[in-house]
């Protein structure tokens, strides 16, 4: 895979001020302009302009057609290194550097990818996967981590990217483990509309069972799967815990190693266990 520029400094980047004043408040210590629509492989045919929406802590990004790298160096590298697909509902990507930057404080390299939506495409953000986890193998000396210590990780639509990616990719593209934060993991889980949107944002508004039992990682894994940490809240409304419960299922049925916390409340996100989902986070990690 090749890649269009790298740039040292977060700020020399940017083609736009939207972009620049993004790239500078990420905290980054890289940021890495992979390939677009152009470049890639394939292209998810977005021709809308990149949007960004501004929230608290978090950028949601829509129409995003070039894929960025947002490298978080540990500051005492222990060699490990996750990669943080965010969620959005593969309709927009959720960007949020505060977990980059905590993991980086605590001798964990990390990279944040802002991914190209699908669109309808489903290879389009495996490309983008697959093209994170070879860049940090790649690049390995450079950034001071163990090539066999990279693994990825995501929430939401992001948790569905980082076990897809864990169950299909091979080689040097294959992560060595994965931690998922409240996943999509079946298009088959039908008691929520924003479920149902995932998968066809992924796929689209015609899909067919075949192409949904395709990308129902449940059904994909294997026994050559990564070990996997999932963590999940009860009162999850938008990615009932049914998710994580047939992938936790289907991952002890072919003998992989696995790990999964359910909490009492917290909805669709971490927000009333904060310190613990950190915590078991880095323990995780650190443990390959």
């Amino acid at each position: 895979m090749k890649k269009l520029l790298i740039l040292a400094t977060a700020l020399a980047f940017a083609t736009t001020a939207t972009a620049q004043s993004l790239a500078a408040e990420s905290g980054a210590d890289e940021v890495i302009r992979y390939w677009d629509n152009s470049t890639a492989p394939h292209s998810n045919c977005d021709s809308k302009p990149e949007k960004i929406n501004r929230g608290k802590s978090t950028y949601k990004v829509a129409h995003t057609t070039e894929t960025l790298f947002y490298i978080f160096k540990a500051k005492q590298s222990k060699g490990q290194s996750l990669i943080i697909f965010p969620g959005g509902g593969y309709k927009t990507v959720n960007l949020n550097f505060g977990l980059g930057r905590w993991l980086a404080e605590n001798g964990i390299t990390t990279m944040v990818v802002k991914y190209r939506l699908p669109n309808g495409h489903a290879e389009v953000p495996l490309e983008d996967a697959a093209a994170a986890v070879e860049y940090m193998r790649t690049n390995a000396e450079r950034l001071g981590i163990d090539p066999q210590k990279v693994g990825v990780s995501g929430s939401s639509a992001g948790g569905h990217l980082a076990a897809w990616s864990s169950v299909v990719l091979t080689g040097n593209q294959k992560p060595n483990f994965a931690v998922l934060y409240y996943p999509v993991i079946s298009g088959h889980i039908w008691t929520n509309k924003p479920q149902w949107s995932t998968f066809e944002e992924l796929l689209g508004k015609w899909r067919t069972p075949e192409e949904v039992n395709n990308h129902s990682v449940d059904l994909l894994v294997n026994s050559n799967t990564p070990p996997t940490l999932i963590l999940h809240c009860d009162d999850d409304l938008l990615a009932p815990t049914f998710n994580s419960t047939l992938y936790y299922k289907a991952l002890k049925h072919h003998g992989v190693k696995a790990s999964y916390h359910i909490f009492p409340s917290g909805g669709h996100s971490w927000k009333d266990y904060k310190t613990q989902w950190l915590e078991a986070t880095k323990e995780w990690v650190l443990s390959f």
